[in-house]
């Protein structure tokens, strides 16, 4: 799991918005609800998602969660 959230974190680094994120096998997706509206998500393993919203080009608020 450390090998491919550090893959993903190095990448997030990179990208400017949430579409540099949409490789394949990472699922990306944006997250609904009022409370994690702007936010997207991509897999990690199993139920654990990393979780992130964009201000600008700068990602923010990144989370690991097991989301479901």
């Amino acid at each position: 799991m450390l090998p491919r959230l550090g893959a993903m974190l190095r990448r997030l680094n990179e990208v400017t918005s949430p579409q540099g994120m949409n490789l394949p096998g990472w699922g990306l997706h944006p997250l609904k609800g009022r409370e994690f509206k702007g936010h997207f998500s991509v897999w990690i393993n199993g139920n654990w998602r990393m979780t992130f919203k964009f201000e600008g080009t700068d990602a923010i608020l990144v989370d690991y969660r097991d989301y479901h």
